[in-house]
């Protein structure tokens, strides 16, 4: 007796061809509008949603704390956002999501809304921000084979990003998975996941069909997965692959995912599948380099890459990167590390 052959994935589609220009924002659905706010970095941009909350709006992500972004909301808030703004929930921690809460809190009367760990982590680089050119932050780089003068330039220009963030209010309202959040007649599911950040909120309204899932799960890039120098053990990858797993097993496929980059799209278990694969193959080639000859992890760059890493901003995110699948193959016993370099079992 044959077993039932499993139906086809949906690829995946794109119900907008292109994003609206900076600041204008546009229906993605009904009752929420879709906008793209400018980042001064290689990823140039940042999606920012806002739902219809009665006579008000909800606003979901804020942008980076820069001049520009500041001009940009001023304008929304004269114009087209003209109304009470409810709340203002925070996926995460990281500057181009969380930079703008405290400035539109204070500007607009709005409390803030985020889980508790993205919550302190925003608030500790926001009160010692120094930290981050520190022990033992430097000798976490020196240690996994960066030079002296590549980890002075990361540590002293390559962080700058972090600093980007208005003070936040002193007090926050809590987002707990498992709660349900209401906005207008809809009910969200509230739900978080770490791997990109430690407890990234996304909201789910089952009714609809449609998921804010910040930057979980991107359309065409994978989300910068990596281990931060305060942890240097950690094991952030087998955390975002086990949260992908569940986002498949409990997010029905046909959703419309409104993510925190690039476009929305339907197809999210393929995209799922896709983000996973491209994991595995990092570990396939990582394996493969290890058992050639021992690396570090600065080796071990332009094997993930495939290219050289010049810009301070990006030599971060990569570095962390590395050491994310470095980590999660030997918590798998797929590598083990002698004398600072990692080899292949």
């Amino acid at each position: 007796m044959s077993s039932p052959v499993a139906a086809p994935l949906s690829p995946i589609s794109l119900p907008f061809e292109t994003p609206p220009p900076n600041g204008e924002p546009v229906e993605v659905a009904p009752g929420i509008l879709w906008l793209r706010l400018a980042l001064p970095f290689r990823l140039n941009h940042v999606n920012i949603y806002v739902i219809r909350d009665g006579a008000g709006f909800a606003i979901f992500d804020t942008g980076i704390f820069d001049d520009g972004t500041k001009d940009t909301w001023a304008a929304l808030l004269a114009g087209p956002l003209a109304a009470p703004i409810t709340r203002i929930i925070v996926s995460h921690y990281h500057p181009d999501h969380a930079g703008m809460a405290g400035w539109l809190a204070e500007r607009t009367g709005a409390p803030v809304l985020m889980p508790t760990t993205e919550y302190l982590t925003s608030l500790v680089l926001m009160l010692d921000p120094a930290a981050l050119d520190a022990e033992p932050y430097r000798s976490f780089y020196r240690a996994n084979g960066l030079d002296a003068a590549t980890t002075d330039i990361l540590l002293t220009q390559g962080n700058r990003y972090l600093k980007m963030v208005a003070p936040l209010p002193r007090t926050y309202r809590r987002l707990i998975a498992g709660e349900t959040l209401q906005i207008d007649t809809d009910a969200f599911d509230v739900l978080t996941a770490g791997g990109h950040a430690p407890e990234q909120a996304m909201l789910h309204a089952p009714s609809r069909k449609l998921l804010l899932c910040a930057d979980q799960v991107l359309a065409r890039i994978s989300p910068n997965i990596g281990v931060d120098a305060h942890d240097p053990d950690g094991d952030p990858l087998g955390i975002y692959l086990r949260s992908l797993a569940t986002l498949r097993a409990t997010i029905p496929a046909d959703t419309l995912v409104l993510p925190g980059h690039n476009l929305p799209f339907h197809g999210l278990h393929t995209r799922i599948d896709e983000l996973t694969a491209h994991h595995r193959a990092r570990c396939d080639a990582i394996e493969a380099a290890c058992r050639v000859a021992p690396q570090n992890v600065h080796d071990l760059l332009p094997v993930i890459f495939g290219r050289p890493i010049d810009d301070p901003h990006q030599m971060g995110f990569a570095f962390g990167e590395a050491l994310a699948h470095v980590n999660f193959m030997r918590r798998t016993g797929r590598l083990h590390q002698r004398d600072g370099r990692f080899r292949a079992t």
